[in-house]
Parts: structure tokens; C-alpha cells; sequence
């Protein structure tokens, strides 16, 4: 059985055009696209994976929050405070077994 050949669909396929990328390091080069430009964050000239530097990539602004907890945990330790108080004045540090919580009762 012989299927029978039928020839491409003409004028279906979108046209390519030469468009303009633009890195947020400031690198820019020459590709086809369907738009004339495009804008992006990391480039092969500013990827840590390619450049070898450990930078920090951050657009929303994760990084400073993060680095901000640590140095108020931080602050917070060499202070002696905690954000956990210990309810009941008995003091002991060891909690009580079933029995004696039971025998409260």
C-alpha cells in the first residue's frame, strides 16, 4: 500500500526577522525571533555558571530580606533574647513524663 505524498502548506509558517537581545549587564547580540527585540535578565557573559564568580542574581529583592533576618537573629542571639518564652515559672528544662502530666489532672 502506497500512501500517497502530499506537498507542504504554503504561507502557514510565521517569518523570522533578525532581533536585538539585550542583557540587564549591558551585553547585547543578534538572533531571529518572531519580535525585533527582547530584554533579559542573565546572559552567557554574566551567568555565574559560565563566568565563574558567585554573584548574587536577584530581582526581588530576597537576597537584602534574607541578609537582613540573619543579622537581626544574629543581634538577637548575642543579646540573649529569643522569640520563645517558656510558659509555666517551675524553671526545669526537662519536660514531664506522661505519668506526672496525668497525675496533674
Amino acid at each position: 500500500m502506497l500512501l500517497a505524498i502530499t506537498p507542504m502548506q504554503k504561507s502557514i509558517h510565521p517569518e523570522f526577522i533578525e532581533a536585538t537581545v539585550v542583557c540587564s549587564c549591558g551585553n547585547t547580540f543578534k538572533t531571529k525571533s518572531l519580535k525585533p527585540s527582547i530584554s533579559i535578565d542573565v546572559c552567557s557573559k554574566c551567568h555565574p555558571y559560565f563566568t565563574g564568580e558567585h554573584k548574587f542574581i536577584d530581582t526581588q529583592g530576597r537576597v537584602e530580606s534574607f541578609q537582613k533576618k540573619q543579622q537581626l537573629a544574629q543581634t538577637m542571639q548575642k543579646a540573649g533574647g529569643s522569640k520563645s518564652k517558656k510558659k509555666g515559672g517551675s524553671g526545669d528544662s526537662e519536660p514531664k513524663s506522661l505519668k506526672e502530666l496525668l497525675g496533674d489532672l
